[in-house]
């Protein structure tokens, strides 16, 4: 396939949270694209041109979209390419958001496994040879052991992992840190090549398939580091005097030796649908692997602890105020209703262990508006909504992000700011 061939059909098996807003997103670039997901309700969503979950830029989009659906056989005789964003996913105990069970798993692949299946039978089928595009997260030699020996003539394979934040999805697909292909043929890595030249610009780094499956869940695994590392920060600063915001911003500028300003600011845990589970999952194989140790073991174990902490400060107020506790924000991600993995749910599980009566609410999820009251407000998720709150006077506010701002009469603990000098 050329460059000027490439914009042809484009087919998607899965349609969720990630497939849905990556096929808008190469529909937005004039491709015309056909989909099929388990799931009724994508037919519902783009029926009534709307999603239950909040993702940057998809609205508009599914507004004007013509993304149609159809059987696994009609998107692979339709498609010239297809993407298939199956889900491989981890049981809810290993996603972060209770305590970490004393056993380790990897990753569940039964459902990318049936699809594979599905799309090479339709192009047996048909005589049909299809570029097929995984881009589910799986842990390194996952497709060799179960993909690969489903595999026909007509299936020409590439391992692309994407890159994205959920709530940002499209904007993240269009404007790519880099692409990371994971590749057998060079006809089809060749193909995918001209696919992205029409999409935007962004570096492609073409590797080995098993190199790609690992350079994802180590980015991902990267990212919980940086988390634990700062969040170990802002403990140390909360305890010494220091402030947090500014011992970051000054490593954060060691963009040579260290790393990036992101995700190195002090705060919650890491959250979301990738990070928690893939460090569960990365632990479970450094243990298969008898590793001489085990980091990401460490790094969930840091998470829960830290997150213990945040707990520990909270039952503090609430014993010396006798206030009643109101965690706010359920989401992992600050202006959106997506809650997997969520460390706010994390503590909030911690605090019911301790049999502390709390009240859990977020705007972005809850129907009914909350009433306010004198109580120990936790901001477990950044809503910039909160800073438009009158916090009843006598109320306490504990701020592990440092942006709310000073009340009339309420206290505020912005966890890791620098305590004023004394004279």
């Amino acid at each position: 396939m050329n460059k000027k061939s490439s914009k042809k059909n484009i087919g998607f098996i899965g349609l969720g949270k990630l497939g849905l807003p990556v096929a808008l997103a190469i529909e937005s670039k004039g491709y015309k694209v056909m989909g099929y997901d388990i799931s009724p309700k994508i037919a519902e969503y783009l029926r009534k041109r709307k999603i239950p979950y909040q993702e940057e830029g998809a609205p508009a989009l599914l507004k004007k979209t013509k993304i149609k659906l159809g059987s696994v056989e009609e998107v692979v005789k339709f498609s010239d390419m297809v993407f298939m964003p199956i889900q491989t996913p981890h049981h809810e105990k290993f996603e972060g958001t209770t305590r970490l069970p004393k056993e380790r798993a990897d990753f569940e692949y039964s459902f990318l496994v049936a699809g594979i299946k599905d799309v090479v039978a339709a192009a047996k089928k048909l005589r049909k040879n299809i570029v097929l595009v995984i881009i589910s997260t799986v842990l390194p030699g996952t497709i060799e052991r179960e993909i690969k020996p489903l595999l026909n003539q007509y299936i020409h394979l590439v391992y692309e992992p994407l890159f994205i934040a959920m709530g940002t999805t499209v904007k993240d697909f269009l404007n790519p840190e880099f692409v990371l292909i994971g590749v057998d043929e060079k006809a089809a890595a060749r193909a995918l090549k001209n696919f992205y030249q029409t999409i935007h610009r962004g570096l492609i780094y073409e590797t080995t398939i098993k190199s790609a499956e690992l350079i994802k869940v180590a980015y991902n695994t990267y990212i919980g580091m940086k988390i634990v590392f700062a969040n170990t920060v802002m403990e140390i600063c909360h305890n010494v005097g220091a402030d947090a915001d500014s011992v970051t911003r000054a490593i954060g500028l060691a963009r040579h030796r260290l790393m990036s300003p992101r995700y190195l600011s002090g705060g919650m845990g890491d959250g979301g649908g990738c990070h928690p589970r893939d460090n569960i999952a990365m632990s479970w194989l450094a243990g298969k692997l008898k590793l001489s140790h085990n980091i990401f073991n460490d790094l969930m174990m840091a998470r829960e602890h830290q997150t213990e902490w945040l707990a520990n400060l909270v039952h503090a107020e609430h014993k010396k105020h006798k206030l009643p506790i109101i965690v706010l924000g359920k989401s992992f991600k600050a202006g959106t209703n997506l809650t997997v993995g969520s460390p706010a749910t994390l503590l909030v599980n911690i605090l019911r262990e301790r049999e502390l009566k709390h009240t859990h609410h977020d705007p972005h999820i809850d129907d009914k508006p909350l009433k306010l009251k004198p109580a120990i407000y936790f901001l477990a998720t950044k809503h910039e909504v909160f800073n438009t709150y009158r916090f009843p006077k006598g109320s306490v506010v504990i701020d592990p992000f440092r942006y709310f701002k000073n009340r009339p009469g309420v206290k505020v603990i912005r966890i890791g700011e620098a305590k004023p000098a004394t004279k």
